[in-house]
This record gives C-alpha cells, sequence and structure tokens, in this order.
C-alpha cells in the first residue's frame, strides 16, 4: 500500500517506520524543513528504543521516505494519517491548530480518493471538524475525489512504542465506511482481526482519553493513598501488594511516587475535563486526579526542605531528569517541578539523566545554580541530599557505600520508592521516599 504520515513527531514515527516494516511504501511529511533534513540522514531527534534502526533500514530499502510537502506525499496514496501534536492550550484545553493545518493541507493536496485517518489525540468530534475543512478545501478546487475518514488512536507507550504497536492489546478502529473497513483490514493484516476493533469515529475518540484517564486515575489514587499513609503510619508499598493481589484491580499502575508526567497524560486529563465541561457535564474525578498529581509533584520538595533549615546553598543531586525511564522525554517531568522550585529556594543543583540533559537545557537552560553531568557519582559529590525522580535501572542498585563517602550529609529522598527501609538502614542513610515511615541514620 501507499501510505502518507503527517508529522513526524513521536507517533507519527513509529507509525510509519513500524507500516513500512511490513512492505508499505510510506511518505513521512514535517512542515519543519530542519527536521526532514535530520531523518533523511537516518537520525531519530529523540530516544527511543530500536526506532533509529529500524527506520534507518527501512530507508535502505525504499520503503520509507520524508518530505516537507503534503501534495507530494498524497499521489497515488491509499490513505494518510495524522499524527501531529495536539498540544495543552492555556486554557488547559487541546490545541487544534495543528489538526486544522493539516486537514487544510490534504483537502489543497488530495490526488485521488482518499482515507484520511486522525491517530492524533484529538477531543470527540474532531473526525467531522476534520472532514468539514477537507470537504471544504475540495469544493475550492472542485476536485471530484472521495473523502473517507476514520479514527486510529495511538496506545503507545514511550520506551516500547515498537512493541506496543507490533505486537498490540487491541487497534481500535472508528470508521463509518465500508471502503474504509476495507483498507484497515488490509494495512493491520499482520495482526490477529480479533485484536481490531471496529466502532464509530466518536468512541474511537473518546476510548483513548479514557484510557489515559483510567491509567492516570490509578497513580494519583495510590499517591492519595501514600499521602494516608504517611499520615497513619502505614506502608503503601505493603498496602500495593495487599490490594494488587486481587484479582478485580490487578499489579499494574499502582506504584506511589512523586506524579506522572509526559505528553499524553497530564494534557489529556485536562483536555477531556475541559471537553466534557463544554458538553455540560462537570467531571469531578478527573478534576481530583490533576490535582493529587500536581501536589504529589510539590512534594519531592516540601519532603527536602523540611529535611534543612534553609535550602539557600545547599547542594542538591538530582537523578532523573526524563518523566520516566527509556526515553528522553521531559515534558511535565516531576523533576522540573523540583529543580524550579530548589533554585527559588537557593539551593545548588548537580542533575543527572542517562537520556534527558539536553532536553532539561533546551527547557530550564543553564540557569545559575543549575548544574548538569552525566555520571551519577559525581553528581552526589559534596551533596547534602540526593533526590530520585525516575526509576532508571541503573539507579536501582547503585554502590551506596561510594555515595556515602561522596555525599556531604548522606540523605536520600526517593520519589520512587526504588529502595528498601532496611536496606537504607544498614547503608547508615537517612531515607525519605513515598507514602513509607521514614529511615533515620
Amino acid at each position: 500500500m501507499k501510505l502518507a504520515v503527517i508529522g513526524t513527531g513521536y507517533v507519527g514515527l513509529v507509525t510509519g517506520t513500524c507500516l513500512a516494516r511490513y512492505g508499505n511504501n510510506v511518505v513521512c511529511v514535517d512542515v519543519n524543513k530542519q527536521r526532514v533534513e535530520t531523518l533523511r540522514k537516518g537520525i531519530v531527534p529523540f530516544y527511543e528504543p530500536g526506532l533509529e534502526e529500524m527506520m534507518s533500514r527501512n530507508m535502505r530499502e525504499d520503503r520509507l521516505t520524508f518530505t516537507d510537502s503534503t501534495a507530494e506525499a498524497l499521489k497515488d496514496t491509499d490513505a494518510c494519517f495524522i499524527c501531529v501534536g495536539t498540544p495543552q492550550a492555556p486554557d488547559g484545553s487541546a490545541n487544534m491548530s495543528y489538526i486544522e493545518s493539516a486537514a487544510h493541507d490534504i483537502g489543497q493536496g488530495m490526488a485521488g480518493d482518499l482515507l484520511v485517518i486522525v491517530k492524533s489525540t484529538v477531543p470527540v468530534g474532531t473526525n467531522k471538524l476534520v472532514e468539514g475543512i477537507i470537504s471544504s478545501e475540495l469544493a475550492t478546487r472542485s476536485a471530484p475525489h472521495r473523502l473517507f475518514m476514520a479514527s486510529n488512536p495511538e496506545f503507545l507507550r514511550e520506551g516500547s512504542s515498537l512493541t506496543d504497536f507490533l505486537e498490540p492489546d487491541r487497534v481500535i478502529i472508528g470508521v463509518n465506511s465500508e471502503e474504509g473497513r476495507k483498507i484497515f483490514e488490509e494495512m493491520y493484516s499482520f495482526l490477529d482481526p480479533a485484536k481490531l476493533l471496529f466502532m464509530d469515529t466518536a468512541s474511537a475518540e473518546m476510548s483513548k482519553y479514557a484510557a489515559n484517564a483510567m491509567l492516570a486515575t490509578r497513580i494519583s489514587f495510590m499517591n492519595e493513598m501514600a499521602g494516608i499513609c504517611e499520615h497513619v503510619g502505614a506502608d503503601v508499598e505493603s498496602v500495593r501488594r495487599g490490594i494488587g493481589l486481587d484479582a478485580r484491580i490487578g499489579k499494574k499502575f499502582l506504584n506511589a511516587g512523586c506524579g506522572y508526567g509526559g505528553s499524553c497524560f497530564p494534557k489529556d486529563v485536562r483536555a477531556l475535563r475541559d471537553f466534557a465541561r463544554a458538553a455540560g457535564y462537570e467531571p469531578q474525578i478527573l478534576t481530583a486526579v490533576d490535582d493529587v498529581n500536581e501536589r504529589a509533584k510539590a512534594s519531592m520538595f516540601a519532603k527536602i526542605s523540611a529535611k534543612f533549615d534553609t535550602l539557600s546553598g545547599k547542594v542538591i543531586a538530582v537523578w532523573g531528569l526524563a518523566f520516566k525511564p527509556k526515553t528522553s522525554d521531559t515534558r511535565e517531568a516531576p523533576a522540573q517541578v523540583l529543580i524550579r522550585s530548589l533554585l527559588e529556594a537557593g539551593a545548588h543543583i548537580q542533575a543527572s539523566d542517562p537520556r534527558a540533559i539536553e532536553e532539561t537545557r533546551t527547557v530550564l537552560g543553564d540557569r545559575q545554580g543549575l548544574v548538569y553531568v552525566q555520571d551519577m557519582y559525581d553528581a552526589v559529590n559534596c551533596a547534602d541530599a540526593l533526590a530520585v525522580l525516575t526509576e532508571w535501572d541503573i539507579y536501582r542498585q547503585p554502590d551506596f557505600s561510594r555515595i556515602k563517602k561522596l555525599m556531604n550529609r548522606p540523605l536520600v529522598v526517593d520519589g520512587r520508592n526504588l529502595y528498601s527501609l532496611s536496606g537504607m538502614k544498614r547503608a547508615g542513610f537517612e531515607y525519605v521516599s513515598m507514602g513509607r515511615p521514614e529511615v533515620e541514620a
């Protein structure tokens, strides 16, 4: 099949690369010419395990190309994916400007009958919006081409996106035409047909938001439980194991921590809340989920500052700048909330991360008092406290005897509950974690 993918961000590049792997001819489009040139060199501008290797192989075998021209990409094309961003607008709603721009480009560049697939995370009703824009452009051109619309939301986890695309739990497809359904059945023929869930476009659009909201709710629920545990003397890790063995609940997404971040959960929870309100429904749970998450992010600063009379002049080591491991994505990362608060309090920060230093520097800059170091042990040198914010594997079993010798004060504030209470006590550390009793040195 000949496929076009508009948008070469995380979703678009993974989608195009994976579909090209099965022999499809895929053209990826991006209005950013510099990004297109970077991709043509075989360079992925973000970190995702295995993606650069698969992309380069598809390019060498002439199945995957890049352009900044939508019209060029749409020549003799069977289907076109819209994979552009829907960032959070100032009022918390989804910014639809990139979606609308892509729709105009498609309407102006369509060269024949086309299935347009919205893969971006979008509010319910976006398919109708996109269809209206494209149809208006076609009418202006007096073009006779037939337009078919579909919603095919992505469920890709950063750090494991290739597996998620190629071996999905399910593929949700909202399509209202038999022509569109046939294209999907051919395009996803490498999957078990039972995994293709066909439905109307509105339900498909809603499914994406509902899934992310449910996962975010589980995280915030456990962070709420962690807060209660700290006040009543319970251990949230014991509570997690106790409820996770209940078959009705399950074990996943029950880890207490310093809050979720990334490109999906924060903005999707807020967008769902806002378009629910616009439709006349007040979503109380979603509001609470977001509020609890913001409180969880702020808790790291509160826990650190409680250990000092003043933070002015103190050196704080930060392990973990990405919002989760196996990615360089720092969007809405708890580390940024902590670093900003520490700098305002006059602390000096030595920050480290295996992949996300440059991304963090792009957001926070080279501020006075903030130093980026690649080596995790250099970060703790002469530090008065160590804050752990991302559960990278390299942080799980560090050399604590070495760390203790390097630090001014053996204080660890663990936002991901990576270490055992008994182990930290034996190592001679003050240890503060999330929803668990504190350990004295």
